[in-house]
């Protein structure tokens, strides 16, 4: 794909797929790896360079994750990051310290001494964030100091003769305003990379492989009509034409007019084979008289598998089975070779689809992360309501529609949630949130409507802002945009008389209401 390659070495860091996406975004492939990859793994890997990531360990302490120490003399460049400055510090005759006075958490004040290197046309004085426990105390003489904060004297050092470099502060976050400008420093300058990893060179590579691994056969994706299959399916039908089968089930729980789009833009735009199932009532029968989150989302999945395997056996010659993995999926669940072990979620499949099925799986976007995936459909040709469409839930409107499931109470959920998301496209706030959505909420209260009192539903406005879904804060949006949307909502749409704003962050209330 790219002969300039950098690894990061994960210990744990919160912001370790942060790295990851900075690295990107100056267009050098990387891959998240283990701590504990051998020497020799990493140099027939040859990459350009290496990042050691921050972590919650103490370097000192038993059972604390270390690197292979050979790795420090295979002339590799190497950038320490917090715990990963720590550790390769220790290792080379600096001493690590912890104690009241070496923690700092939050913004500090660097002051650069040597604007060589990595810190070339960097400010002499900046913003940083710090995040540690630990720090650096001492260094060997075969160390350089580069830059320092009133608690930390050695927030930055260079080795003399090996190409290594540790920073204490985090340039990857964007509390540390001129990050990205080390992290260039030291890709361009101490690594040689001159930035290859373009989208135009990934599409010309994935279509090249993807017709050499499946020859004449056919292959079937599954369309959900969000942002990772609608790409995949694009990507697909752009390597082999009319050898890729698409399957899109509808649900009934889908948004406003998001299966016409998805019809549109598959079977008129990109003439694909679209097998687009109507199973609306098959689904809301499932559902009827069920209130518990869970058993919508197990009801829901069982159907969606068996109408997807149905539709799936009128296919000839299907041997491959695609579906929209991305590089985070990759990393926590442990699925790459050389990957960290797996931590938060396991390995998703296509709605849920068993391996007994069996067919081959194809993930062609495994390699990436969700803003990449955007920038690829915008090359691939795909409407931009589709490449900026906000995630959607699985289970669709029916973890909205709080209690039970009816096809009336997803109307007037639909429309109140299109009413939604249009005035935020005209306030030009869409692509500025990570999601928005309305929930219909299982209690009715009174209002007056007229000159009569009403005792109607209520509806929750939710719009979140983050970087990776694991944390989000509740979205500051405009008083004055938030008094139009409810306005035209208990105008426009019959039986509801009240409408609310969810300020509530994740952690401790998740993004969904269900």
């Amino acid at each position: 794909m790219t002969n300039e390659l950098v690894l990061i070495f994960d210990f744990g860091s919160q912001f370790g797929q942060l790295i990851a996406r900075r690295v990107r975004e100056q267009n050098v492939f990387c891959q998240v790896v283990r701590h504990d990859l051998s020497a020799e793994r990493v140099k027939e890997l040859n990459p350009k360079g290496i990042i050691l990531s921050g972590g919650p360990s103490s370097v000192y302490e038993p059972g604390a994750p270390h690197c292979d120490p050979k790795i420090f003399d295979l002339g590799i460049p190497v950038l320490g990051i917090c715990y990963g400055m720590q550790l390769a510090c220790h290792f080379l005759g600096g001493q690590v310290g912890g104690g009241a006075h070496t923690r700092e958490y939050g913004r500090a004040t660097l002051t650069v001494t040597d604007r060589n290197t990595i810190f070339q046309g960097y400010p002499t004085e900046s913003t940083v964030w710090m995040s540690h426990g630990d720090q650096v105390q001492n260094v060997s003489g075969d160390f350089e100091p580069l830059a320092s904060t009133d608690t930390c004297p050695l927030a930055a050092v260079k080795h003399k003769s090996r190409p290594l470099f540790g920073l204490q502060f985090h340039p990857e976050v964007a509390h540390t305003p001129h990050g990205g400008q080390i992290l260039a420093n030291f890709l361009r300058d101490a690594c040689g990379c001159s930035g290859q990893w373009k989208m135009t060179a990934f599409i010309d590579n994935t279509v090249r492989d993807i017709r050499a691994r499946v020859g004449s056969r056919r292959v079937i994706c599954g369309l959900s009509g969000g942002v990772d299959s609608s790409v995949c399916a694009a990507l697909l039908v752009k390597a082999i034409g009319p050898q890729v089968a698409c399957i899109y089930v509808d649900n009934g729980l889908m948004r406003e007019g998001e299966t016409e789009l998805v019809k549109h833009t598959f079977r008129d735009w990109f003439k694909a084979d679209l097998h687009a199932v109507d199973a609306k009532d098959r689904f809301l029968s499932a559902l009827a008289g069920v209130t518990d989150p869970q058993q919508k989302r197990k009801i829901i999945g069982k159907v969606f598998i068996d109408v997807f395997e149905h539709e799936a056996k009128s296919i000839p010659d299907a041997h491959f089975l695609a579906q929209g993995t991305l590089y985070p999926d990759v990393i926590e669940s442990g699925g790459s070779v050389d990957g960290p072990a797996a931590t938060i979620k396991l390995h998703h499949n296509v709605g849920g689809l068993p391996a007994e099925l069996g067919f081959e799986l194809i993930e062609p976007l495994r390699d990436l992360f969700k803003d990449e995936v955007r920038k690829l459909g915008t090359e691939l040709g795909l409407p931009e309501d589709v490449v900026w469409r906000h995630p959607f839930p699985g289970p669709g409107l029916a973890v909205r529609c709080l209690g039970e499931v009816t096809e009336a109470k997803l109307a007037t959920l639909r429309k109140a949630d299109t009413i939604f998301l249009e005035e935020l496209r005209k306030a030009g706030l869409y692509r500025k949130t990570s999601q928005a959505f309305a929930v219909l909420l299982p209690v009715q209260s009174v209002g007056v409507m007229g000159d009569g009192r009403t005792y109607e539903n209520a509806v929750c406005l939710r719009c979140v802002q983050t970087d990776d879904f694991m944390t989000a804060d509740w979205s500051r949006l405009p008083e004055d945009l938030l008094a139009r949307v409810a306005t035209a909502i208990i105008n426009k749409v019959k039986g509801v008389n009240r409408v609310v704003y969810d300020i509530s962050s994740k952690p401790p209330a998740t993004i969904e209401w269900e």
